[in-house]
């Protein structure tokens, strides 16, 4: 599947991202919800087009790779600013968008099947904090499968183990 995301966004992304391209909440960790959102979509029948906008979207407007409570709303914000110019998005697209970005960080388990696939893409992703997901925490049946569970885990700490993170941010259990 192509991808959605131009040259320009992400020309776009690197001026407007404030942490490091290559960290823990960069690019490559957008690559990865992305390819989480879209396994997760063809078995959900999430709108792909709002899973791809939602991975590279989600985290661009944080200011630390800490806690950072407001930065589901700048996203959203960004997402609204965007539509029409860098993202091609319907105006319900939109709406599904920034509902996904505004309440990607606060534990929800219950939205739109859309939504709930990109909150999923997103959660599939904390091996690279040390975390592995929990399966209860999760919104859909597609995410708590067993096997795409451990493969995206498997996914998400290969990277950091390659750069030799894998004492910081590998849980010791």
């Amino acid at each position: 599947m192509a991808s959605l995301i131009t040259d320009q966004f992400i020309d776009y992304a690197k001026g407007e991202f404030r942490l490091d391209w290559h960290g823990i909440h960069g690019a490559s960790h957008w690559a990865r919800v992305r390819r989480n959102g879209l396994l997760l979509a063809a078995q959900t029948g999430a709108n792909t087009r709002v899973v791809e906008y939602f991975a590279f979207i989600h985290d661009l407007g944080r200011r630390n790779d800490d806690h950072d409570p407001e930065h589901g709303l700048r996203a959203a914000g960004l997402a609204r600013e965007l539509a029409g110019e860098l993202i091609d998005v319907t105006e319900v697209e939109l709406g599904l968008l920034v509902h996904a970005c505004e309440g990607h960080s606060e534990g929800h388990l219950e939205a739109d099947v859309t939504v709930m696939t990109c909150w999923d893409a997103d959660r599939l992703d904390l091996g690279r904090v040390g975390i592995v997901p929990d399966p209860s925490r999760l919104c859909t049946a597609a995410a708590r499968d067993r096997d795409l569970l451990a493969a995206a885990y498997r996914r998400s700490i290969q990277g950091f183990l390659e750069r030799g993170y894998g004492c910081r941010y590998l849980p010791t259990s």
